[in-house]
């Protein structure tokens, strides 16, 4: 094949762009079928308790309503260990807003306005929504999400703590925060006998397809899920949840005929998942040189009581920082509320708010600079595996950072600078998420008869540039133009793929991709540029050597410039700069897309995010975008990306360790910290809004 020019690293525009902003890519609800009906969802007005009546008869006199679903005439599923997905199984209630009916009609209004009209009689029973760390009921969860071990220990914490030379001791607590793509959750089902196909949003056809396959009884050839293009996700859309469900059982009542149903975004707030809410006990211990000596990282949060989930928010402590003395442990509060799932960088993103904010205490309780401390405190090894790196450039990161954003010039001492009415502040936080990627993810490479190439994996773009990205890596891997390579992805129809989850999408599937073009240039005669019309190949994402051998991370430093209003409190991010250390870079323009956007995040974390739980009633009660708080774009300042080279052999063939999610992880710890710097006012509770610094 001729020698082109390199297309990974390059940033080329994505390729499905001018569909996008045409309005001509369709997402979920706006796919065609004939004939569709409508599905309005019934949720429990109660947190915990049972359902003992329901009156539906005002319900279907309404015009358009053809059958009202419920617990009485739902599909019974084949397996109900999923609690979550069980869905009308039984009239018990776990939580409000819990799905306990469905009325399908042929308008979306006439639906709604008939799901309002069921009348519903509960036996009420006392619920529990109160997170705290002094319940007594707190429970020791098997794994932490990922597979993690619940607990760590090595060395004596304890007596490490009490003959260092400096120690600190706080906590650290970050609220439950809800993802809110732009896109709501839809799915559009329809039966044909025996066999169910799906439009659905979300982050894995592959991955809905097999869920729904254990839950409704029914062999994976037997589902059809379709989704060439998702409106955001967050990892909200990782998971197959009760709507989707619900959904395929209306669809069941009315066959052959199409259901839709788009979720409100209110509905959103107690069907789709959530980032649970952590209490972060941490103590640190450091000698005389300032090097740390004991790491204790307590770690409380919920879960639903009727399905555990347990966020590894301690994880990231176990391998930034060297100390020969470490501990961590994880407890759950089984509530009544709706099941927590994941959210942008699980774990980390929580987990480092802690961890950083206390390190920043740390270094100043020693008289040591931020960047500084992290830098003498840099591990040789993974303090938690004990394996070498496979790459780890957080030092360089944390130098480069600090050249550019021009942290030499800081003046150390807290409440030091004022602008007029504003106090301005510096900080800077670590980042940090694990390479990840697992077996399964398949592609399928096939000569064209004009000389082009397919290429089919079952891939998702859930606006992140998946299409362009695995457009480039096969066109490179083939030596061919872009234009010479047709893409498939979104379809189970297609080789099995893993989802866009944990920052391995591009790696499983770019790995797939390369492995099938290796393949397919083995099919070429001797001297032959271009495989013969009909040739197809099948490559597999490869069973990694090194993984045994080497701890696989992303690195990066983040600095952030914050503003305090003297007489207000109101906090302000003018400034930010990233620095990372991702491996090998896709597509420049969509990486820097997709740091800027995870740092974007980062900020309404860090100012605006929290889901208000009213005790009296068990939900959250700013559920929509007018009271759940997120940045507009005059909320945020200037925001500067960039990464060093860093080559890595051994994380995968392409030497990718994935973006999506590091980002986020780090940027509220660096918007604290300043603000800190700017007032002298500690606050370890997020969101930093404007009453915790009015104490001067």
């Amino acid at each position: 094949m001729t020698t082109r020019t390199k297309l990974i690293g390059a940033s080329v525009d994505r390729i499905e762009g001018e569909e996008k902003v045409r309005g001509l890519a369709a997402y979920t609800a706006e796919h065609p079928v004939g004939g569709p009906l409508y599905l309005a969802p019934i949720q429990s007005r109660v947190a915990r308790g049972r359902v003992t009546g329901l009156d539906v008869e005002r319900a279907l006199n309404e015009p358009g309503v053809v059958v009202v679903l419920n617990h009485h005439n739902a599909l019974r599923v084949a397996s109900g260990e999923d609690a979550e997905l069980a869905v009308l199984q039984s009239p018990e209630v776990h939580f409000r807003g819990q799905l306990i009916g469905g009325v399908v009609a042929s308008t979306p209004e006439a639906a709604q306005h008939a799901a309002h009209l069921v009348d519903v009689e509960y036996q009420v029973e006392e619920h529990d929504v109160d997170l705290h760390s002094a319940r007594n009921d707190l429970v020791k969860p098997d794994r932490l999400n990922g597979g993690h071990a619940t607990d760590t220990a090595e060395g004596d914490v304890e007596a490490a703590l009490l003959t260092s030379a400096t120690t600190i001791e706080h906590t650290y607590t970050t609220p439950q925060e809800h993802n809110n793509p732009l896109e709501p959750h839809a799915t559009i089902a329809w039966w044909e006998g025996d066999e169910l196909t799906l439009y659905d949003s979300t982050q894995g056809v592959h991955w809905v397809r097999d869920g729904l396959a254990r839950v409704l009884g029914l062999d994976t050839e037997q589902i059809h899920v379709i989704s060439p293009h998702v409106g955001g996700g967050f990892g909200s859309k990782g998971a197959t949840h009760a709507n989707v469900v619900l959904t395929a059982m209306a669809a069941r009542l009315v066959a052959p005929r199409p259901v839709k149903m788009a979720l409100t975004r209110e509905q959103m707030f107690s069907v789709v998942g959530y980032r649970t809410g952590t209490i972060q006990h941490v103590r640190l211990g450091a000698d005389s040189t300032g090097r740390l000596t004991a790491i204790s990282f307590d770690v409380v949060e919920q879960t639903s009581r009727i399905k555990e989930f347990a966020e590894q928010t301690g994880v990231p402590s176990r391998t930034m920082y060297a100390a020969p003395n470490r501990r961590t442990t994880h407890r759950v509060a089984p509530l009544d509320v709706p099941v927590p799932s994941w959210m942008r960088a699980p774990g980390e993103c929580p987990g480092m708010f802690g961890l950083e904010v206390a390190m920043d205490e740390m270094a100043i309780a020693c008289g040591l600079d931020p960047v500084e401390f992290r830098v003498r405190n840099e591990p040789e090894r993974d303090p938690d595996t004990k394996k070498p790196f496979s790459s780890r450039h957080l030092v360089e990161c944390l130098r480069e950072g600090a050249r550019r954003f021009g942290w030499a010039e800081r003046n150390p001492r807290p409440r030091a600078q004022r602008s007029g009415d504003w106090w301005v502040g510096t900080g800077v936080a670590a980042s940090t998420y694990p390479v990840t990627g697992g077996p399964g993810t398949s592609a399928i490479i096939r000569a064209q008869p004009d000389g082009r190439y397919r290429v089919l994996i079952g891939a998702a773009d859930i606006g992140t540039g998946t299409w362009t990205a695995l457009t480039q890596i096969a066109a490179d891997a083939l030596g061919v133009d872009l234009e010479d390579v047709q893409l498939s992805i979104g379809d189970t129809d297609l080789p099995w793929a893993s989802g866009a989850g944990g920052s391995s999408g591009i790696t499983c599937w770019g790995s797939a991709i390369v492995d099938a073009a290796r393949k397919l240039r083995e099919e070429l005669p001797p001297g032959a540029e271009i495989p013969m019309e009909g040739v197809e190949v099948t490559g597999k994402f490869p069973k990694n050597p090194h993984k045994a051998q080497y701890a696989m991370r992303s690195f990066g430093a983040q600095f952030a410039e914050v503003a305090v209003h003297a007489h207000t409190g109101e906090v302000r991010v003018p400034r930010m700069l990233g620095i990372f250390a991702v491996g090998q870079v896709v597509n420049a323009k969509t990486a820097r897309s997709q740091l800027i956007g995870g740092m974007t995040m980062g900020i309404s974390m860090a100012l605006h995010e929290q889901s208000v739980v009213d005790r009296r009633f068990g939900h959250v009660v700013n559920h929509d975008l007018a009271e759940y708080h997120i940045p507009t774009h005059a909320d945020i300042g200037q925001l500067e990306v960039d990464w060093i080279e860093e080559s890595d052999p051994y994380v995968n063939p392409m030497g990718t360790k994935g973006i999506g999610e590091l980002g986020i992880v780090g940027t509220a710890a660096a918007i604290s910290n300043a603000a800190y710097h700017a007032t002298g006012i500690r606050v370890r509770e997020l969101p930093l809004t404007l009453d915790k610094f009015l104490q001067w």
